[in-house]
């Protein structure tokens, strides 16, 4: 696989801080310039907070293309696994297919809770007529779909049809594991939406095995939420919603 420069803007961060760590990922296509507002957002409040880069992305298409859903999960479990060896409770976020990969993690790995934001998970029209397409095809990709005019996001211009496939995988293996995710969940949904329909998190929401989970609905943001008007919302609620669920601090004696 031939080596892509990361694009100007478009590398992981890390902000340490306390032990509770958030691990953040982005969605298809994008970077994690996109949920770079939440991470700061969300590090200002003093947790430790890490944006993963997924593979294949923030660099050129081609590279994507040579991608396997597999390879988005590793760059999950390598995140996950770098805030695990500094922190003492783990909460992991996720935008479209970040919130795929998220739910993916949760059923297999201990995380004190999840994050979704307009999570791709049941049914994606946009995606679903290139199941069976060759997959050697690029298709040009439409702006991002957010509301705020004023708003740039780094992205791929081109969509390799065999990456598209990926994610349909991707959503079809991580569905039959919702049923093992028990911890706690909020979900943000934008009621229009024009990529992922509102209606994947009502149905991910129900097939989950959380005692406590909440959806909240954007009136304000398209899907690329993280970056639209409804952010500073999102990253308010994403505090009161860690710091409701996060664990105690062991008292010594």
């Amino acid at each position: 696989m031939k080596n892509y420069p990361i694009l100007p803007g478009a590398e992981a961060f890390f902000f340490p801080g306390g032990d509770t760590g958030i691990l953040i990922s982005h969605g298809f296509s994008g970077t994690p310039q996109s949920v770079r507002f939440l991470g700061e957002s969300l590090a200002a409040q003093g947790f430790t907070v890490y944006g993963v880069r997924l593979a294949g992305h923030g660099t050129h298409y081609e590279e994507m293309a040579q991608c396997t859903y597999k390879d988005w999960l590793h760059s999950l479990e390598q995140g996950y696994q770098f805030l695990q060896e500094q922190c003492r409770e783990i909460y992991v976020i996720g935008q479209s297919m970040g919130g795929t990969l998220t739910s993916h993690l949760a059923g297999t790995h201990p995380v004190a809770g999840i994050i979704l934001i307009n999570a791709a998970m049941t049914t994606i029209p946009a995606f679903e007529a290139f199941r069976h397409q060759d997959p050697s095809l690029l298709l040009e990709e439409d702006a991002p779909d957010i509301k705020d005019p004023d708003v740039y996001e780094i992205t791929y211009t081109k969509a390799p049809v065999s990456a598209i496939q990926q994610l349909l995988q991707l959503a079809d293996e991580t569905r039959t594991r919702l049923s093992q995710i028990h911890c706690p969940v909020l979900a943000f949904a934008s009621v229009e939406d024009h990529v992922v329909p509102p209606e994947n998190t009502d149905e991910m929401m129900q097939l989950v095995r959380s005692d406590i989970k909440q959806i909240v609905p954007l009136y304000d943001s398209y899907h690329v939420a993280s970056m639209d008007y409804d952010k500073e919302k999102i990253a308010a609620e994403m505090v009161s919603f860690i710091q409701s669920c996060s664990a105690p601090v062991p008292q010594q004696i």
